[in-house]
């Protein structure tokens, strides 16, 4: 990579905006193993958008709750810890996305592939020993962060790589490398790690398309999430090409794409899981 370019993608990556203060707090309370839901309900209650935008998703049809929840505690309560802290983490990026950008990227169609694999790569963290379902939730919902900050700040190359892609239905991470001379993996892992996300997420991001480098339960999960997402048509980021499983991915889920799938039950409770996180 030349030092223009270089340059040109840490300016991109420098335009998004940081997380807001309550949502890196819940990210830091993530990473701490003593951490209670007290110390939750606390972070959050000083936030009082993200406070009302939880308690209208936990107040929706979706979960059916025996009454109305008015409180983050009552919440945590009802859902989870894991739960409100995935919600909370949904609002901050949604509230990151552009509503409009030259490229004209389909934001919606984009933000509903993100929250698909994210809910997907969570429901697949179950089924392994070393993955934790808040990191793949993590790994899912941010995998393609980098093309927003194309559509947003390169949006040139990011539209011809767009239409490279619809029209030969090539990779869409081989046509910006092309027409940009990087990818979208290697800009995200460039956000995450200025958000300070943990080492394993900067990686799994950097390495999605260098299937050999990574033998983590965490890049598996979201790697098979994302090809899940792609296959079951939830969503659309921008490219349409699925990938099968490579070898040490297929090893830790156990089988081929074909066969995660049908193992893993009712996917379509996951989309519209994806559709409630997105209407907040």
């Amino acid at each position: 990579m030349s030092p223009e370019l270089s340059q040109k993608l840490a300016n991109a990556v420098d335009g998004m905006p940081a997380f807001p203060k309550s949502v890196e707090k819940i990210l830091e309370l993530t990473r701490d193993v003593n951490a209670t839901p007290k110390d939750l309900v606390q972070i959050i209650d000083k936030d009082p958008v993200v406070t009302v935008k939880i308690l209208k998703v936990v107040n929706s049809a979706y979960y059916s709750l025996p009454k109305q929840i008015t409180s983050i505690n009552h919440a945590v309560v009802y859902l989870g810890f894991n739960t409100i802290k995935n919600l909370a983490l949904s609002i901050a990026a949604i509230g990151m996305l552009p509503r409009h950008n030259a490229a004209e990227f389909d934001i919606g169609k984009y933000l509903l592939h993100s929250l698909s694999t994210a809910v997907i790569a969570k429901k697949l963290a179950l089924r392994m020993d070393d993955a934790d379902p808040m990191d793949c939730f993590i790994g899912g919902l941010l995998h393609d962060f980098g093309k927003v900050v194309c559509a947003q700040f390169m949006p040139n190359e990011f539209k011809q790589a767009l239409a490279q892609s619809e029209a030969n239905g090539s990779s869409l991470h081989e046509a910006l490398q092309q027409s940009l001379g990087a990818d979208h993996a290697v800009i995200g892992a460039m956000l995450v790690e200025k958000w300070r996300f943990a080492p394993s997420l900067i990686e799994t991001i950097a390495h999605q398309y260098d299937t050999q480098s990574l033998d983590t339960d965490l890049f598996s999960c979201v790697y098979t999430a994302n090809q899940i997402s792609k296959e079951l048509g939830f969503g659309f980021a921008g490219n349409p090409r699925v990938y099968e499983l490579p070898p040490l991915v297929a090893k830790a889920m156990g089988g081929t794409l074909e066969e995660v799938i049908l193992a893993a039950g009712d996917l379509n409770a996951a989309f519209e899981e994806a559709k409630l996180f997105a209407n907040i």
